[in-house]
């Protein structure tokens, strides 16, 4: 098995969906945005980076980010730190726009090559966050984010599924306030617990 840091260079190097991105409007070049661990006990599985991430060549450089952050009680300084936080995300490139402007889905080939794989290799996390449908669907198999968030406490210590931070989302945070008053205060200690 390779290690950890190796995993990471090849993943950084992937090339796999270069045609899909050029079909895309924005005709992007793939740019994985990689932040694997050895030593985190923490991992996000989030969706796919945006494009302000693909820029930036760091996750959650966003509004999204921002939301997130404090929905776990930390700071920049924390969350970047990789020996606490390590982010895998559903697709590790940003999908691309469709004519339209709209978010393109992770591409499915992404997890499928390099999940299993990078998870292998972080034996030592103790909380997996799953932030949105796309990661949801795939490690718990569910497909409503409402039900899944408001049955925490069925995955809950190891697993904590979360809606998606994007300021999209604001509408759902309104029509489900108990995610803020019940969730966020167990997940801000489970993490200050682990940081």
């Amino acid at each position: 098995m390779l290690p950890l840091d190796a995993l990471v260079r090849e993943i950084s190097s992937c090339r796999r969906c270069a045609e899909r991105f050029a079909a895309t409007h924005t005709a992007h070049e793939p740019r994985p945005v990689v932040w694997l661990s050895s030593s985190a006990a923490i991992l996000i599985i989030g969706q796919a980076p945006g494009a302000r991430v693909h820029e930036s060549g760091r996750p959650f450089t966003d509004p999204s980010g921002d939301r997130l952050r404090g929905w776990l009680g930390v700071d920049e300084a924390a969350f970047y730190d990789r020996n606490r936080f390590a982010i895998m995300p559903m697709a590790f490139c940003f999908p691309g726009y469709n004519a339209k402007g709209s978010d393109l889905p992770p591409p499915p080939i992404c997890a499928k090559t390099w999940h299993d794989a990078a998870h292998d290799r972080m034996e030592q996390v103790k909380l997996i966050l799953l932030v949105g449908s796309y990661a949801q669907k795939r490690y718990l198999k569910t497909t409503n984010v409402t039900d899944t968030v408001r049955g925490w406490r069925d995955h809950a210590p190891g697993i904590i599924p979360l809606p998606h931070p994007s300021w999209r989302n604001t509408a759902w945070l309104k029509k489900n306030p108990w995610f803020e008053a019940e969730l966020v205060p167990v997940l801000r200690a489970r993490v200050r617990e682990l940081i």
